[in-house]
């Protein structure tokens, strides 16, 4: 192989690395917002459910009443 040969490869070479660390950056961004966001939502789940706890708790019967037969049983 001439030395240009080897020149142009080489080029392409570091060409295609320099795309790769930039998409590989980008990608690692995302994945991080992803994990903020996940944590978010996990956070948003769980105080929807205590609220919901605290709010069955709140209604007659102490919220236990969806484990129960209705009264004409």
């Amino acid at each position: 192989m001439e030395s240009k040969d080897i020149t142009q490869r080489v080029e392409e070479l570091e060409s295609q690395l320099a795309f790769q660390d930039e998409l590989q950056s980008q990608l690692n961004e995302v994945v991080a917002r992803q994990d903020r966001e996940i944590a978010q939502l996990k956070a948003d789940l769980k105080d929807l459910s205590d609220k919901l706890t605290e709010l069955g708790e709140a209604m007659p019967g102490g919220g236990d009443a969806g484990d129960e037969p209705p009264p004409h049983y």
